[in-house]
């Protein structure tokens, strides 16, 4: 599965590690704030082009977690992006 930001979203981090994704007044309505663990995986995403296989591997590598268990968060913590209409997702050929 691939992850990427809908049309018209914004993210800012603050100095803090707090993420803010925010829908353009264009796009579709919706804002979301999370803490450092979330702007962890907002940036792992994209540096995998929204691969969340990727993304899980490597914060599962970094943080010394179980790799299911993070995907497993990873995967919630998407959808609650999803729900907020700020991601969408799409099947990925090449990903697992």
């Amino acid at each position: 599965m691939r992850v990427q930001p809908v049309p018209g979203v914004s993210v800012n981090v603050d100095a803090d590690g707090y993420l803010e994704v925010v829908a353009e007044p264009s796009g579709p309505a919706g804002r979301f704030r999370c803490g450092p663990v979330g702007t962890a995986m907002w940036i792992a995403l994209r540096q995998h082009d929204g691969d969340v296989a990727a993304a899980a591997d490597l914060l599962s590598a970094l943080w010394c977690t179980d790799p299911a268990n993070t995907r497993a968060d990873l995967d919630i913590w998407i959808e609650e992006l999803r729900d907020a209409g700020l991601v969408r997702t799409a099947p990925c050929g090449a990903c697992p």
